[in-house]
């Protein structure tokens, strides 16, 4: 009768211990699906190739997504600048020209709201977190848009010179930056004519220089959601970040932490029916 008492317990005991680990295994793998699936990352838009690679013993394609070609040119304070100058953060982009009497001025001024809307908090007043997000507009009429009429440009519009660049330089570039680089012709609502790159499209560039969307910058739902998806793409796993098991175990610290908890209750109960039954 002890022994069947004494066997019938260890099974509780060790179904009581499964039961403290499963759970919190079972709520981290839910969580990380969740987690995974809950949040709508901006999409890649620009496919270059389509690779085929083993990985962990499958055969699986790997999307490249095309990566913005450098461009370098000059800022509206006269200095020599280029795309890649900008490592590690988020930009938007837009083309514009400054005798422009259409959509231009209502671009800049949307323009400026989205930079404003990304102002640093606490006690800084008016201070933009350029740590995030950089802006640049590139003219498409350079032959008149000098350093000195985009800065008076961006003066006029209380552009803040930190993290936004009005640009200017070789015409030809601009243009096949433009087509080439960032599709602008593909993905704008109206024809845009080769001779002449008129757009109302913002164009996002993930840290990689990926694209990753284009919006209406004359539209204010276009541009919410523009700003919700710059905050979507810093939360985005680096891809060059090198993952390793003892990175992995290390943010699962709080999950290892329940489980030796379990460990040590399962190990202090088993020691106490010991003694009572001792």
């Amino acid at each position: 009768m002890v022994f069947s008492y004494q066997k019938t317990m260890n099974k509780k005991a060790i179904l009581g211990l499964m039961i403290a680990l499963g759970i919190p295994i079972a709520c981290y793998l839910l969580l990380k699906s969740y987690g995974e699936n809950a949040v709508d990352i901006p999409r890649h838009y620009l496919l270059d190739t389509v690779v085929t690679k083993v990985q962990r013993g499958k055969t699986v394609d790997d999307s490249i997504w095309h990566k913005t070609a450098n461009i370098q040119l000059t800022n509206q304070l006269g200095d020599t600048v280029s795309l890649y100058d900008k490592q590690g953060k988020i930009l938007v982009l837009d083309f514009f020209f400054t005798s422009c009497r259409s959509i231009c001025p209502m671009l800049t001024r949307n323009m400026a709201k989205v930079q404003q809307s990304f102002k640093k908090g606490g006690n800084v007043r008016n201070k933009i977190d350029t740590s995030i997000v950089h802006f640049m507009s590139f003219t498409v009429d350079p032959e008149n848009d000098s350093v000195s009429v985009l800065k008076n440009y961006a003066d006029r519009f209380g552009v803040n010179h930190d993290n936004w660049w009005m640009l200017t330089g070789n015409k030809k570039a601009i243009y096949d930056f433009a087509f080439n680089e960032l599709k602008v012709d593909q993905f704008s609502e109206e024809p845009i004519s080769p001779d002449f790159v008129h757009t109302n499209r913002f164009v996002l560039l993930d840290r990689d220089y990926v694209v990753r969307g284009y919006y209406n910058g004359l539209d204010s739902t276009s541009l919410k959601k523009l700003s919700k998806d710059i905050g979507l793409l810093l939360l985005e796993k680096d891809k060059n970040r090198k993952s390793s098991v003892f990175r992995d175990i290390i943010d699962l610290s709080w999950l290892w932490l329940i489980i030796v908890v379990s460990v040590i209750f399962f190990m202090v109960y088993m020691r106490s029916r010991r003694k009572i039954n001792g």
